[in-house]
């Protein structure tokens, strides 16, 4: 599983950021950023966690490499 951002959709709340930092992160902008894509099993919960945390549904996880 890997996390996917559309940045035109980041409104800078920085919600997932502040929930999962090990994968997320704003750039100069105020962007939301995939800092690290690849999720293990072990770190699934909080992924999810920072995705749901999104009010404008920037972030999805999808399968695959």
């Amino acid at each position: 599983m890997r996390i996917q951002a559309t940045r035109h959709l980041c409104q800078s709340y920085g919600n997932c950021v502040a929930i999962d930092p090990e994968h997320l992160d704003l750039d100069d902008e105020g962007l939301v950023m995939v800092t690290r894509d690849s999720v293990e099993n072990g770190e699934l919960a909080t992924v999810q966690a920072g995705i749901r945390s999104c009010p404008v549904n920037a972030l999805v996880l999808v399968d695959g490499e």
